[in-house]
């Protein structure tokens, strides 16, 4: 009889043949062993491995216990992990002390961690399809079942596990463009006065002083009103300064991300660079302009990340390329990791505490995009359409965790065209400071060039609580934004 693996060393085919599961055990040692005498080790390979990567029973109760300690920013060795298996009454089950202390002294160093992780990952994989083709197996004995239905059993057991092996690896954004990269001037440099990683735009920056080391950034809005452009315009200011940047996008491809920058920095609708409808002129933007794209933005479209799994993504990303800012693109696509979360909201809860968490772990700041709830469609008016902290979808702790709430809203979106005081709204963009733990809230009045997706930061003081625009002030219309920018 076919069993479905389970812990087991063994299973049954064809009722008579009897076959080992593949496995490599002392492989499994090694890595365990690496995680001992070197912490990197854990975060190096932890896309690659699970429990079920791990055959022996003991050896996968020490991974877990290992994950444990290192999601909770805890020291790994001998002799913590043996206190951890024993607080947990695990010690003697995985064979006592000893077996910790010989696993440590398999290994000399960590050098070999990546390629021991492929073969356990692939041995992993292995056992997954002897699981599935057994089932599946198993369950074709059976008249009773439909075979169309165990065919589309099987095919999507497939695909989910062929889903479950997919990963993206990091490119930095030269390689995403290095096919039409030529020449550009270089980017501006830091304005003066800003203490943080400034975000690209003057008057943002001149409120902020830029976003702050262990700062939690919050950019929400309604979709449509243009969060990940926004988002990517400042990761791409940033990263033209000379300072490394991290983007995590969980619903775009980071070919779609790199042809939103090449329409917006050479200026070519994001229309004609989809259907590929390029005329001689627009290749001599691209060949002119290209070469200042090549800047140290990383890009990860890994999809269904879990805050795990960018925590050790960025810890390689400052270690190694020396990222000084994060953005995720966006919090209610990220899962929390495991199971067993009663609502969704309280696992995007886990989420935003998490993201905190690794701010002020890595001391980078974090700015993870957020989509706001439906109230705002139901309200009317000019001050009913702009967004409120109480819209920030899904959990009231998003606003307690967030050091700063940026709203992104675009009034012409809602056909408003005109302010209180007769202001033209078309091509612009209001960037809303509803939180600042550090500083002043306010507004911000960008223009926004949708044809390009590009948000320009226009001559117009900030303003603060006390100026923003009402009826009972007055201003002069903006002014039209310098077209020559080179920057978003």
């Amino acid at each position: 009889m076919v069993r479905r693996y389970s812990k087991k060393n063994e299973i049954t085919v064809h009722h008579e043949t009897t076959k080992l599961m593949p496995s490599a055990v002392e492989i499994e040692n090694a890595v365990l062993g690496s995680y001992l005498i070197d912490r990197d080790a854990f975060d190096t390979v932890s896309d690659e491995l699970t429990e079920d990567s791990f055959y022996e029973e003991k050896n996968r109760t020490i991974f877990s216990v290992i994950k444990k300690m290192v999601q909770e920013s805890r020291k790994v060795d001998v002799l913590t992990v043996t206190e951890e298996l024993a607080k947990q009454g695990k010690l003697e089950e995985i064979g006592g002390p000893g077996y910790i202390a010989e696993l440590s002294s398999k290994v000399a160093s960590s050098a070999h961690i990546e390629s021991h992780a492929s073969i356990l990952a692939r041995k992993e994989h292995l056992r997954s399809l002897i699981n599935i083709t057994g089932v599946i197996y198993e369950k074709a004995y059976d008249e009773s079942n439909d075979p169309e239905d165990l065919q589309q059993e099987a095919e999507q057991a497939l695909y989910d596990l062929s889903q479950k092996g997919c990963t993206t690896t990091t490119v930095d954004l030269y390689t995403s463009l290095k096919d039409s990269i030529k020449e550009i001037e270089a980017a501006s440099s830091h304005p003066d006065g800003i203490t943080g990683v400034p975000s690209g735009f003057d008057k943002l920056d001149a409120m902020t002083a830029g976003f702050q080391p262990s700062d939690l950034v919050i950019l929400a809005g309604r979709p449509a009103m243009g969060k990940t452009s926004f988002a990517l315009n400042m990761a791409f200011n940033i990263a033209s300064m000379g300072i490394p940047a991290a983007f995590f996008t969980l619903e775009m491809s980071h070919v779609q991300l790199t042809n939103r920058i090449i329409s917006s920095v050479c200026e070519i609708s994001g229309n004609r660079i989809l259907r590929g409808n390029l005329n001689p002129e627009d290749w001599n933007k691209i060949d002119k302009r290209v070469n200042a794209m090549s800047t140290p933005l990383f890009i990860d479209d890994t999809p269904a990340l879990s805050v795990f799994q960018i925590r050790s993504k960025a810890r390689y990303l400052i270690q190694k390329k020396n990222v000084k800012i994060i953005f995720v693109d966006y919090l209610q696509l990220m899962s929390a990791g495991g199971e067993g979360y009663g609502t969704r909201q309280e696992e995007v809860s886990i989420v935003s505490r998490s993201l905190k968490a690794l701010a002020k772990e890595l001391n980078v700041p974090v700015v993870a995009l957020s989509q706001l709830n439906r109230g705002i469609e139901s309200r009317e008016g000019i001050e009913g359409k702009r967004p409120r902290l109480s819209d920030l979808r899904e959990s009231g702790s998003i606003e307690q965790d967030a050091d700063m709430v940026l709203f992104v809203h675009r009034p012409e979106y809602y056909h408003i065209y005109q302010d209180e005081n007769g202001r033209d709204l078309r091509g612009k963009a209001e960037i809303i400071i509803a939180k600042h733990r550090k500083g002043a809230t306010g507004d911000i009045m960008l223009s926004f060039k949708a044809e390009y997706t590009r948000f320009e930061d226009p001559d117009l003081k900030p303003q603060t609580d006390s100026s923003r625009i009402s009826k009972e002030s007055s201003q002069m219309p903006f002014p039209p934004a310098d077209d020559e920018t080179m920057r978003f």
